[in-house]
């Protein structure tokens, strides 16, 4: 649809804090230039590419993105999905199918709003929203990361949308939001930042440790069942979104149930707030 001005800028000084699209495994140049594009039309400029098939950069992508080329020489990439949102509060995973997993379930506009009052909470969150290869989709592994699952109704009997369309209607939903739901002023925590949301890397630093001690201990008797153990703990500890504060207080359980002084294991724990 034709009608950009092009006296205006690309993205208003006053736009709200976006989220961040990763698109995990696309497969298609064409595909993530038309994401780029879809961004744009909404003012969301961040984009995270994890592992795309085709390498990158990627002509066929720029040659698709219509000129939102800003978008795609800014985008990021990363190897795996942990990494993309490492340093995100709030991650969304976009999914048609049921999971064998225990999440929140939103529909586009619940989703929307719930970036909305995180980013304008008490301490500003930094959100993410997942989107899987234009094949198959995000695997478990990747819907493990997420704190809930965004899902939109359509046609059972068709429900299929293009990589670039799902995309749109996230973007949307949130652009659609800010303008309906205007932020209230919020006050300021009063713990600092132990009161902020954990970061992914964070809570991934804390369950690489968890992991070392329950192997040690022989809690995975088991080896083809070590995979899915791992992974429904870590979707307890991503959904259960814990703080700063609650995720050093957990380095130093690990710390005190093993024995050991600060020293070995507890050189790499956060220190305490006093």
């Amino acid at each position: 649809m034709a009608g950009t001005d092009t006296s205006q800028p690309l993205v208003p000084a006053d736009m709200p804090l976006a989220p961040v699209v990763i698109l995990v495994r696309p497969q298609l140049g064409e595909n993530i230039g038309m994401c780029a594009r879809a961004m744009l039309n909404c003012g969301v400029t961040e984009l995270r590419i994890v592992k795309p098939r085709d390498g990158w950069p990627n002509e066929d992508a720029i040659a698709a993105a219509s000129g939102a080329i800003d978008v795609l020489n800014s985008a990021k990439l990363y190897e795996t999905t942990a990494e993309a949102v490492a340093d995100l509060d709030y991650v969304l995973a976009t999914t048609a199918r049921m999971r064998d997993m225990v999440k929140p379930v939103l529909k586009a506009e619940e989703a929307a709003r719930e970036i909305h009052h995180r980013h304008h909470g008490r301490t500003a969150a930094n959100c993410g929203i997942l989107f899987g290869p234009e094949r198959s989709g995000l695997e478990n592994e990747d819907v493990a990361v997420a704190s809930a699952i965004l899902n939109i109704p359509l046609n059972p009997g068709f429900s299929s949308l293009n990589l670039a369309q799902a995309v749109l209607l996230a973007c949307y939903s949130w652009l659609c939001c800010d303008n309906r739901f205007p932020p209230a002023a919020a006050p300021a925590p009063e713990d600092g930042d132990n009161e902020a949301p954990a970061k992914r890397g964070e809570i991934e630093h804390l369950l690489q440790y968890l992991e070392a001690d329950l192997d040690e201990r022989g809690f995975f008797r088991s080896a083809p069942q070590k995979p899915t153990l791992l992974r429904n703990i870590r979707n307890f500890f991503f959904r259960a979104a814990p703080t700063v504060q609650e995720v050093r207080t957990l380095h130093g359980i690990l710390v005190a149930l093993r024995g050991k002084p600060r020293g070995s294991h507890a050189d790499s724990v956060p220190p305490e707030s006093p």
